[in-house]
């Protein structure tokens, strides 16, 4: 059961810092969008899919800690949404 007892270890240290891990999630969804308004078709999609799926990852966690269905839901939802647009920008998906 190392397994889980990585799984508390990991969970605690993010409860411990829980409002600093969701500030960095927003300020990473809020820069991945703006750089896509920025830069249009130019915009670099495959970081930006894989960095607003990391940032997907982070507030799900915390808000699967702080046990909020909604905020869950929608993330979760974004990491399936990163994780098409990470194929589609590699270049995966296309006929």
């Amino acid at each position: 059961m190392a397994g889980m007892r990585l799984l508390r270890l990991l969970n605690t240290a993010v409860r411990a810092r829980l409002t600093a891990i969701e500030i960095v999630g927003v300020l990473m969804r809020i820069f991945s969008f703006s750089l896509v308004s920025w830069l249009g078709p130019a915009s670099p999609f495959l970081f930006v899919w894989v960095f607003n799926t990391i940032d997907a990852v982070l507030l799900s966690w915390c808000a699967i800690l702080k046990k909020d269905r909604a905020y869950t839901l929608l993330n979760v939802f974004w990491i399936a949404v990163g994780i098409v647009g990470i194929v589609r920008a590699a270049g995966g998906g296309t006929s």
